[in-house]
């Protein structure tokens, strides 16, 4: 078979023309499947930080933001709330804090990164009830001893205001602490370890 009357450059532009096009195509047809395996929108926001302007909150009072669907509680403790720590220590079934429910940066007995912020999950570690803030002292019915803290009503467990779990109550161990950082002094970006230098 001849090439005669064969124009070689139409040929080229076809091919390539075709090789173009077919390209096109299956960029198309991947994709919607690549585009799935991004997570949703939904996915991300479970995950993501949550970023808390904490300028506005009154000393002894308490905040509360979602991150990953549970709520976390920022409270600002006053110098009194801060000076009742020590008071309850015997009472604690983990005073120092030894079982890991709080990040490795936290150490202190006030189980924060600045003492007059107490950041924790609002979630008892009993059965995850939500415990109530009872600031108020004494309170005889709630605890002999009572400086003020968190009571959980669901079965009776009872935390003091850095979240340390009394002796003798259905919860195992203290309040979790979440990862979370500052931002500048009024703004807490929680779902984040502080940066590292």
């Amino acid at each position: 078979m001849s090439n005669e009357g064969v124009d070689g450059s139409r040929r080229r532009f076809l091919t390539t023309a075709t090789s173009v096009v077919g390209a096109a195509g299956a960029a198309g047809a991947a994709w919607p499947f690549l585009a799935s395996l991004k997570p949703s929108a939904r996915a991300r926001a479970l995950g993501a930080p949550v970023i808390a302007d904490i300028s506005t909150l009154e000393p002894g009072m308490r905040a509360t933001y979602l991150w990953r669907g549970q709520p976390i509680w920022v409270v600002r403790r006053t110098p009194e709330m801060l000076a009742s720590l020590d008071a309850v220590k015997g009472d604690l079934l983990d005073p120092e804090s030894k079982a890991p429910q709080q990040p490795a940066y936290i150490t202190d007995k006030s189980r924060a990164i600045k003492p007059e912020f107490m950041v924790m999950k609002g979630v008892c570690t009993h059965l995850g009830c939500s415990p109530t803030m009872r600031a108020d002292h004494p309170a005889p019915e709630i605890a002999p001893n009572w400086q003020g803290g968190f009571f959980c009503p669901c079965h009776g467990s009872k935390f003091d205001l850095a979240g340390r779990v009394y002796k003798g109550v259905p919860a195992p161990s203290n309040i979790v602490i979440p990862p979370h950082r500052y931002d500048g002094d009024t703004v807490l970006v929680i779902g984040e370890d502080p940066k590292t230098a």
